[in-house]
């Protein structure tokens, strides 16, 4: 009896065990099959299938924030073109050129098509100058409701290729100004304008390099290198970063066949806002001016004939009387630097002159038969450009 009470108690047993054992396997391979099902793809890439590529940026609300403060801007200028049989005689220009045309002179009519950014609710535009031209003009501008407003030229800026407009409207969508000093290269921006005339065109790019000059556009250059797609038609448009904020105005484009290459130029915005502040309290610009001064960078060459050593600085090839020359630079000097920064770029010395708060004093280094010198000279106002009311 012992026996078979002792064989049956060992057969429960092990029955009991079998089957906690049993469920405790069922759970875990369930647990694993749900942690497969999640984390597992739905169906596996098949051999030799094309990768799904990641998805890219979206700027979609970016756009729909900032596409409805671009405009349409429409030129119409007036151009006297004399009636003389011999305008494009050379002999009869040499001798008649600086007289006035004695056959008299015709209107005609030419008309310019680009873009444009409200800055301001109550109706203020910036564009180019060379959308809007020059000489007697009438602008319009196309909102994004359709209406077309005659415009009113408060002010242009030929140096930097920049144009404010104003418009009798209130209340319209306006583009939030932003920071270009903080721009980074490869950085997205999208450029917003009217190519073609095909209005509110959004196209995609990043910042190609910063700081650009001597490109040839403009008589002060500072612009932002972009590829995103600018055709003509977009100058005046807006150049726009991921946060929605205007950080360039399009200005132009680099292209061998007139079209797009891959290379727009915008102006920045930190430099647009002071044409702005400028043009709406004076209806000009007021740059700092030290007088006309053609350098050149310092070469090898140029400090042997110098008779100096080393590489960094520019040379000061002409010059005309001015302010800096009254204050004792002269041909031949070779500037190191401007109020303690090193320069190595005649663009930049200009700038930083033109940026100078008028009636202050720029501290200039320079090298002179190996004696360095200190040259304080005052800073002027650039010589005026009538201003356009």
């Amino acid at each position: 009896m012992r026996r078979l009470v002792l064989a049956v108690s060992l057969v429960l047993a092990g029955l009991a065990a079998g089957l906690v054992v049993s469920g405790r396997m069922r759970g875990t391979t369930d647990a694993a099959a749900t942690a497969v099902d999640q984390a597992a793809p739905a169906a596996p890439r098949a051999a030799g299938a094309p990768a799904v590529p990641a998805p890219g940026p979206d700027f979609t609300r970016v756009a729909e924030q900032t596409v409805n403060a671009v405009t349409n801007i429409a030129s119409l200028q007036r151009v006297a073109v004399p009636n003389s049989p011999f305008g494009s005689d050379p002999f009869f220009q040499y001798f008649f050129g600086d007289q006035p045309d004695m056959f008299g002179s015709r209107n005609r009519y030419e008309s310019s098509l680009g873009s444009g950014v409200v800055i301001s609710a109550d109706g203020y535009v910036l564009t180019n100058s060379h959308v809007v031209g020059e000489g007697e003009v009438e602008v319009t501008v196309g909102l994004v409701d359709k209406r077309e407003l005659r415009a009113k030229v408060i002010g242009v800026d030929p140096s930097t290729d920049l144009a404010l407009l104003k418009v009798d409207a209130q209340g319209l969508p306006v583009m939030k100004w932003g920071d270009s000093s903080k721009l980074k290269v490869a950085e997205w921006v999208l450029a917003i304008g009217n190519p073609f005339q095909l209005n509110q065109t959004v196209t995609l790019g990043i910042v190609s390099a910063l700081g650009r000059a001597n490109v040839g556009i403009a008589a002060y250059e500072d612009f932002i290198q972009t590829d995103a797609a600018i055709n003509p038609g977009n100058s005046g448009g807006a150049l726009v970063n991921a946060r929605g904020e205007l950080i360039g105005i399009n200005t132009a484009i680099f292209s061998r066949s007139g079209g797009y290459q891959g290379i727009g130029f915008a102006v920045p915005s930190n430099l647009a806002r002071r044409v702005v502040d400028d043009l709406t309290k004076y209806g000009k610009v007021r740059r700092g001016w030290i007088g006309i001064v053609e350098m050149s960078p310092l070469t090898s060459r140029l400090a042997d004939e110098l008779g100096t050593t080393g590489s960094d600085g520019l040379v000061v090839m002409r010059m005309w009387r001015g302010p800096a020359y009254q204050a004792g630079v002269r041909p031949g000097d070779v500037i190191l630097s401007l109020n303690g920064k090193p320069v190595a770029d005649a663009s930049a010395f200009l700038r930083a002159i033109a940026d100078s708060p008028i009636g202050s004093t720029a501290s200039i280094e320079i090298l002179r038969e190996s004696a360095r010198r200190t040259i304080k000279v005052p800073v002027g106002e650039e010589a005026a450009r009538t201003p356009r009311r």
